[in-house]
């Protein structure tokens, strides 16, 4: 590693944690004071609050770091033109891609540690926040349910059910088993149906089989087509409750999850988008990288801009991304777009366009 190259990553590395820390805290603040008042009405306890913000902190990081690099990498090279050190490393003839090579490592790096981040850790710290707001802040003690990749809901005392998918709106479950136990708590009956739906008249069974326990431990079986069921819940229940969110998954979870629903004839876009999404979004963080130097470089080669304009530069990029990354990830869950093309559209996009900008640059 020579002499430059550690003197351009200590300085960026500086101005990049500078960045970070700044829109980590400014996100976090407005986070904070956007959801005060209504934590407040909970009575919550400051140390839940502070848990939950804690745990949210993995989230956000993973979200401003590709913009912190952009910002940082606009920022670095503007001091670097303002104090002439490009002019004077142009002058001893080193190329613009030598000066470009420790910015493009170190994005490289923050993109590994991103995708590591959202493979395991990020999950996790997700679901624990979603459950820290919602049982230790807002004293939720409705449905018990146990999400997995076939979420359980406890219906009443002596009543579990077991689903396999849920619709987003929550209208339809499909592939359902309900068991009913008896005072003593041995099972009684079994319910299986391909959905269980919600109409005007209330929930109905559609396409199952109902098994009893018999007295005399026979097993009594019968189909039916369509089958009522009292059920307490509403579909706004199971659609908060029971539907599996995505960010809370492992990535591992996630591919697997999608894979099986593929297998078993149900729409898996939802999920194999978001998949490819999750694995996409760290790898902005190099994207990001040769758009802030083309753009830093790319009216003489020697010349940055200022600091004001870099910012400005970094909040119309972050903003077009975020649009363009949004916009192709909903066009994949719609199945618009196949799932791979979803996830590395804006990416492709960015990187085609930071591309063509620096081989215009004077070199």
């Amino acid at each position: 590693m020579t002499i430059l190259f550690r003197y351009l990553l200590r300085e960026f590395v500086k101005v990049f944690g500078m960045c970070f820390a700044g829109l980590l805290t400014v996100y976090l603040v407005v986070d904070f004071f956007e959801k005060l008042r209504r934590f407040l009405r909970y009575d919550a306890s400051l140390l839940s609050m502070v848990e939950y913000f804690v745990l949210r902190t993995p989230l956000v990081s993973f979200q401003v770091a590709p913009f912190a690099v952009l910002m940082a990498t606009l920022l670095t090279l503007g001091v670097f033109a303002r104090n002439q050190e490009i002019t004077a490393m142009r002058a001893c003839g080193i190329s613009l891609y030598r000066i470009s090579w420790p910015f493009i490592c170190f994005g490289l790096a923050v993109a590994l540690a991103l995708f590591s981040l959202s493979a395991v850790l990020i999950p996790i710290a997700t679901a624990s926040s979603d459950y820290v707001r919602a049982v230790k802040i807002e004293k939720k003690t409705g449905t018990l349910t146990f999400k997995a990749e076939r979420p359980w809901v406890r219906l009443s005392n002596h009543v579990l059910m077991n689903v396999e998918v849920v619709d987003p709106d929550g209208t339809t479950l499909r592939s359902v088993h309900l068991y009913q136990l008896g005072s003593n708590f041995r099972l009684t009956e079994i319910v299986e149906a391909k959905e269980l739906r919600y109409t005007r008249r209330g929930w109905y069974l559609i396409d199952g089989i109902q098994r009893t326990m018999q007295a005399d431990g026979a097993l009594a079986a019968k189909r039916f087509q369509f089958k009522p069921v009292e059920l307490a819940q509403t579909p706004a229940d199971f659609r908060t409750a029971v539907t599996l969110e995505s960010d809370e998954m492992t990535l591992r979870s996630l591919r697997a999850y999608a894979d099986r629903l593929r297998r078993e004839g149900y729409n898996f876009s939802r999920f194999i988008t978001d998949y490819h999404g999750r694995v996409a979004f760290p790898f902005v963080s190099v994207v990001m990288v040769i758009v802030g130097i083309s753009l830093s470089l790319r009216q003489t080669g020697v010349r940055g801009g200022g600091m004001a304009i870099g910012m400005g530069q970094a909040l119309f990029i972050g903003f077009a991304y975020w649009a363009t990354h949004s916009i192709a990830i909903a066009l994949g869950r719609t199945a618009v777009l196949s799932p791979i093309m979803a996830g590395w559209t804006a990416n492709a996009l960015f990187l085609s366009l930071g591309s063509y900008l620096f081989l215009r640059v004077r070199q």
